[in-house]
């Protein structure tokens, strides 16, 4: 084990530890965890917590006031989740699923007990909810506004996530700065193992041949069209809207030496042109929006020409829901992670056959929780490059992504697909475990 493998495991042992909250501008003494409730405190106050633990489903967590009102359950609880004042969490009950991230972020809310024990324990319970609680969600998601993916729009939300620094994303994201779901050959693989693992996973899918051509759409800090290229002697073109990936992904190919077989385009993917043998798309869909899937299967349509084979790998739902709303407003604008139905609106008005389905949220768990791993070694570091609250909240981003995965919120789907006319298609699966 070497020194970073080391870190990331001595991080995790303390993500699964309580760790304490920073102080609130009025810090009380902590009780132990308990069963039941106390009615000590407002009444008011034991209304309001009472209401927001029956809007979540009555997970097994304890809602607490500094003043000694609290509700529980029966069983022993998760977590206690404290709230500074009456305002904090009468705030949070109007739409727990947006503002519970706020007060978080900003230090209104203290939480004992270990952070992604307690969202998986409430997105279970919230997940079997009662009716009343799905119709107060649906209605508050109907009434928000989403950011949107146009030229204009996609920029814009692409530069609100990826541009806020390639140094911070250098500090959790290990070696191959890869910001999508690895896949781990043994759950004992390292973050870097299992990255590489994934990108040889979307290479053996697409049956890559030395001499090919392939366009990436999406591609990140650009390290899978370097993989490509590298491993198996393809020739890419790599379309991004971000200028700081952009920058960066030139920068790594001229150093590698492989400039001259990766060309790194700052362009939006419904601006790709020209005829290619592959087309692959990884951590980009969620980006896209519903009501332009249909121009992206056209984009892979004109640049597959009736032959080739296409991947999209993405985040997904078994049905369909909204982002959770406030990673879209606060650290996503624009995302959607789509069911499998809604994918079929890229392939269908194309004549695309889906060849192959896979599904890798496990995996997509075991990534973020080597990510949360570093960010919380990184933590002090990220402090000094913005403040406290941002700390909390992409805490509180990854931490909920870790929870979404391992309880079955969110998917990671890998679909292959070729033209319908195409016969140059696999028999077998033996390529993806051999080469």
């Amino acid at each position: 084990m070497n020194a970073c493998d080391e870190s990331v495991a001595a991080a995790t042992e303390r993500t699964r530890a309580a760790r304490p909250s920073p102080p609130l501008a009025a810090e009380v003494p902590q009780q132990p965890l308990t069963q039941g409730n106390s009615l000590e405190g407002s009444s008011l106050d034991y209304w309001l917590l009472s209401r927001l633990r029956s809007m979540l489903g009555n997970p097994p967590v304890e809602f607490a006031m500094g003043n000694g009102a609290r509700v529980g359950s029966d069983a022993a609880p998760v977590a206690r989740v404290t709230f500074a004042s009456r305002a904090t969490l009468a705030f949070i009950t109007a739409d727990p699923w947006l503002r519970f991230g706020d007060a978080y972020s900003d230090g209104s809310v203290a939480i004992e007990g270990d952070l992604v024990s307690l969202l998986e324990t409430v997105y279970r319970a919230s997940g079997n909810g009662g009716k009343r609680a799905s119709l107060m969600r649906r209605a508050a998601d109907a009434l928000r506004r989403t950011h949107t993916n146009t030229l204009t729009g996609s920029r814009d939300n692409i530069h609100h996530h990826y541009d806020i620094g390639n140094d911070f994303y250098a500090l959790w994201l290990g070696s191959t700065m890869s910001y999508t779901c690895a896949y781990y050959p043994t759950p004992a693989a390292t973050l870097d193992e299992a990255q590489f693992a994934k990108m040889d996973h979307v290479c053996r899918k697409l049956r890559l041949g030395a001499g090919e051509s392939v366009v990436e759409a999406g591609c990140g800090w650009g390290t899978l069209a370097l993989h490509m290229a590298r491993q198996y002697g393809v020739r890419v073109r790599a379309f991004n809207i971000s200028h700081e990936q952009i920058v960066y992904a030139r920068e790594r190919a001229a150093r590698e030496g492989l400039a001259a077989r990766v060309e790194y385009v700052e362009d939006d993917y419904r601006n790709i042109a020209g005829h290619y043998d592959a087309f692959v798309s990884v951590g980009m869909l969620e980006h896209v929006g519903l009501e332009h899937y249909p121009a992206l299967g056209h984009v892979a349509h004109r640049c597959l020409g009736g032959r080739g084979r296409g991947l999209i790998h993405s985040i997904g739902r078994n049905r369909p829901a909204p982002m959770q709303p406030w990673i879209e407003k606060r650290i996503f604008p624009g995302a959607y992670p789509p069911s499998i139905a809604e994918m079929m609106r890229i392939f269908e008005p194309w004549d695309f056959s889906v060849l192959d389905v896979e599904n890798l949220r496990l995996h997509y768990a075991q990534t973020l929780r080597h990510w949360l791993a570093l960010y919380e070694v990184a933590s002090e570091r990220v402090r000094a490059m913005f403040d406290e609250k941002f700390v909390r909240m992409w805490r509180l981003y990854l931490a909920g992504s870790v929870a979404g995965f391992a309880t079955g919120t969110l998917q990671l789907f890998q679909v292959v697909f070729a033209p319908g006319e195409n016969n140059d298609i696999p028999w077998t699966r033996a390529h993806l475990y051999t080469r």
